[in-house]
């Protein structure tokens, strides 16, 4: 089963993060909604302390969606607002065509390739900074008490990494390199996103306008494949915006989860 955390009170409001990152991403996010809904933090397979990620013999599409299906289920829960970002995104979008989401919010989603340069260059984005990850993991502490080091060790990922508390970097790089199988088993394929099935569930899709992982023109692909979606773009923030600017993303993810409520009314 999946690690997760259960905070708040109101509809259910489950939080995905991206590859190489964990649930505590949604710290700050958390503070913001959990007074207007239950929300629910998971750690991806293979991350964080989830457990490792095993295919047995599915894809990796098949063996995500089995582990999310199987902490709805076991949570009580039928259709969450989902929120996710960059693989989480993804996720979110996947889990609104096939009928187990309220609302979506996809904070600058994977699976919008232009061409396969793009997954190629995230691909080799990833492993650069797992092998940065490596030697730093044992003396984060201290090298990442520095805002310098907080920016070139995680600049492609945050607009403004000298913000982020210097204890969160270093679990956060700890994490990057006790979660390489995962993140291994989640780059066997493309793992593209086709378009939607439905457009009955309220969407929205933010994007990072400087994000420098999932480059921002990608936009324009999601814009022609979810055509019913609201697109908007975060303004001054990196590909992992909840640290950036928590209360914009805060805000796009209440919005979002408000214009389902007043379908239903």
């Amino acid at each position: 089963m999946l690690a997760y955390e259960r905070t708040g009170s109101g509809e259910p409001l489950l939080l995905i993060h991206g590859i190489a990152h964990r649930r505590q991403a949604w710290a700050q996010v958390v503070e913001r909604l959990a007074g207007e809904f239950e929300v629910i933090t998971v750690d991806l397979p293979g991350h964080g302390e989830s457990p490792a990620f095993e295919l047995a013999g599915r894809t990796v599409r098949e063996a995500v969606t089995h582990e999310l299906n199987a902490l709805r289920e076991e949570l009580g829960i039928e259709r969450p607002h989902v929120v996710g970002n960059s693989l989480g995104g993804l996720l979110a979008l996947e889990m609104a065509d096939a009928g187990h989401a309220r609302s979506v919010t996809a904070l600058s989603p994977a699976g919008f390739w232009v061409n396969d340069l793009d997954y190629l260059y995230v691909r080799g984005l990833f492993t650069g900074i797992q092998a940065l990850a490596r030697p730093l993991a044992p003396v984060a502490g201290t090298v990442l008490r520095s805002k310098v080091a907080r920016t070139v060790a995680m600049g492609c990922f945050f607009a403004h990494p000298d913000r982020i508390d210097p204890a969160t970097a270093a679990a956060d790089t700890a994490n990057m390199v006790a979660s390489r199988e995962g993140i291994k088993t989640f780059f066997t394929s493309a793992y593209r996103y086709p378009g939607a099935t439905r457009s009955d569930v309220p969407t929205t899709v933010a994007w990072a306008s400087r994000d420098l992982t999932l480059l921002p023109y990608q936009a324009i692909v999601a814009e022609r494949r979810l055509p019913h979606a609201t697109h908007r773009w975060l303004a001054g923030c990196g590909h992992v915006p909840m640290n950036d600017d928590p209360d914009l993303v805060a805000g796009v993810i209440r919005e979002t989860a408000r214009a389902q409520q007043a379908q239903q009314a």
